[in-house]
């Protein structure tokens, strides 16, 4: 069955944030370029999930509610609603721990 995917606001700004704090932190090595594809190419890995990226089960707490997969560095948190796949957060690998409140 083909899949439309959502990917929420949480989610997309962690990519971002992420490669954004990376530019900044090597700014001397990480060009620009390198930043764009490789939000690009963590983004079109959404498109994975349910395809060729296996069902996990959540190692956070606060994603327990939801499927967890994982492509390259990257984890995602998300739900099925019928032909929909709805990418609620996403991680990278460094990061995978639980979050201080």
């Amino acid at each position: 069955m083909p899949y439309r995917y959502i990917t929420k606001p949480r989610a997309s700004r962690k990519i971002w944030s992420f490669y954004r704090n990376v530019a900044e932190k090597y700014r001397h090595t990480y060009a620009e370029d390198d930043m764009v594809n490789n939000i690009r190419s963590t983004i079109h890995s959404i498109s994975l999930i349910e395809k060729t990226l296996p069902r996990r089960k959540p190692s956070l707490q606060r994603w327990k509610e939801y499927h967890m997969t994982k492509a390259d560095k990257w984890y995602f948190a998300y739900t099925i609603e019928e032909d929909t796949i709805v990418v609620h957060d996403a991680c990278h690998a460094q990061n995978m721990h639980e979050e201080q409140e």
